[in-house]
This record gives structure tokens, C-alpha cells and sequence, in this order.
């Protein structure tokens, strides 16, 4: 018997929430095309925010999932950074693509005052997402262009569909500040040019979607790149 993949996913389980269910049953799909198994096993906000490092210990990698406002927005972004220290495999789709760039900005950035807008709070002068009603995404498929060579490669193209179930977007302004955290630009909407895609070049594997790729999994057809994750994980096991 072969030893699994232990894949921790970061979030508060929703029930019937597609962008969520979806999550295992993508993983599982990967698994099967690279003849690997595959557990995830689900870690609570709240838990995380006690102690993610003792929580996560046993993660070959993480996936911070769709669904927030989380109930401990701490634990969250606990979680997230301890995938970033320890350099395990890291993908954060939706909500998790929000949450990473917020954990960036507060724990690289020195930008304390970081935060998101459904968490409530005084808005900040200079926000790092943008609210909901600027520019929500729920429902669309929407082209994205890859201008990463390495994500283009795990793609095999130039431009791909995906899906959101997004209510906020990055600030862009912020962008270069994020550069200089290790965030560089890897997909961007083919309409207005806006972030879709952050990774970590110098990570075997970081990924921030705004899109969900695990909803388009399918059994046979594993979307690339959850199966460039799970394949990552596999490695770092």
C-alpha cells in the first residue's frame, strides 16, 4: 500500500457550497492521474488561530478554500502563513487568493492595517481588496491570460476559461509592494487586465487563483492545476 498525500484545506466547511465540495473530490481526481493517493483532512479557523503550526504538522501541503468571512480571520491567516515559512505546497483559490494577499501585506509588508471588507471595521483609507460592490465576480466564466512561463507550461496554454464565485478583487495598485514579498502576476482577466493569478516563483509550488479551479475537475479530467499541486505535494511528502 502505498503511503498517502496529506492534503490540509484551511477553511470552515459551508454546507452545499459547491466551490467547497468540490475541493476533495478535485484532489481525488489528481490523485487518480498521477496514481497517488490522496487524504484532505479539514482545519477550522478557530482551531488554526490556537495553534496552526501544531495543527498543520502532518500537511504535506495546504489549500486555503472558498467560504469566508471565516469565523477566526487570525486562524486563516495563521494557516496560510505556515505554509509560506515552512515552503509547503501552497494553493489558494477564491477567498484563499484574498486571504493570502492579506497575510502578505500584514506579516511581509509590515501593513497592519490590512483587512477585508467583510469583516466589518473602519475601511481604510488605502484598502488592499476592494468591496464586493466594485467588482463581484459570482457566477462568471471569464477567459484569463497566463503571463507565466511556468504556468503556462502546467496549463499548456496561452489563455484559459475559468470560473468565479468572487465578490472582491485586488487593489492593483498595490502590486509592486506585493512584488517585493515574493507575489508576482502569473494569469490576468483577458477583458481589463485584473489579477486573477499571484504565485511564488521561488516555491516549488504557490498558487493565489481568484477563479476556482475545482469546480471544473472532473473524474478523467483533473483540472491542471490542482494536479500540479497534488503532484507537488507528492514530492514534498
Amino acid at each position: 500500500m502505498r503511503e498517502a498525500v496529506h492534503i490540509g484545506v484551511i477553511g470552515d466547511r459551508v454546507a452545499r457550497f459547491v466551490p467547497q465540495e468540490s475541493i476533495d473530490a478535485a484532489v481525488a481526481h489528481a490523485a487518480d492521474r498521477l496514481g497517488v493517493e490522496a487524504e484532505v483532512a479539514w482545519f477550522d479557523t478557530p482551531t488554526l488561530a490556537i495553534d496552526a503550526v501544531g495543527a498543520l504538522a502532518g500537511c504535506d501541503a495546504l489549500w486555503c478554500a472558498p467560504g469566508s468571512p471565516y469565523r477566526s480571520l487570525d486562524g486563516a491567516l495563521e494557516g496560510i502563513r505556515v505554509a509560506r515559512e515552512t515552503g509547503r505546497p501552497f494553493l489558494g483559490t477564491c477567498a484563499g487568493f484574498q486571504h493570502g494577499v492579506l497575510e502578505c501585506a500584514r506579516n511581509q509588508l509590515g501593513m497592519s492595517g490590512a483587512g477585508h471588507p467583510e469583516y466589518g471595521g473602519d475601511a481604510p483609507d488605502d484598502p488592499l481588496i476592494l468591496d464586493e460592490r466594485l467588482c463581484s465576480l459570482v457566477g462568471q466564466e471569464m477567459h484569463v491570460r497566463i503571463v507565466d512561463a511556468e504556468t503556462r507550461a502546467i496549463y499548456g496554454a496561452d489563455e484559459v476559461l475559468e470560473r468565479y464565485y468572487c465578490r472582491f478583487a485586488l487593489a492593483e495598485h498595490h502590486l509592486p509592494r506585493l512584488a517585493s514579498a515574493g507575489l508576482a502576476v502569473a494569469g490576468i482577466d483577458e477583458v481589463d487586465g485584473g489579477t486573477r493569478i499571484l504565485r511564488r516563483p521561488d516555491r516549488p509550488f504557490s498558487y493565489l487563483t481568484l477563479f476556482v479551479p475545482q469546480v471544473a475537475s472532473q473524474p478523467g479530467a483533473p483540472h491542471p492545476l490542482v494536479t500540479a499541486f497534488v503532484e507537488a505535494a507528492a514530492q514534498a511528502a
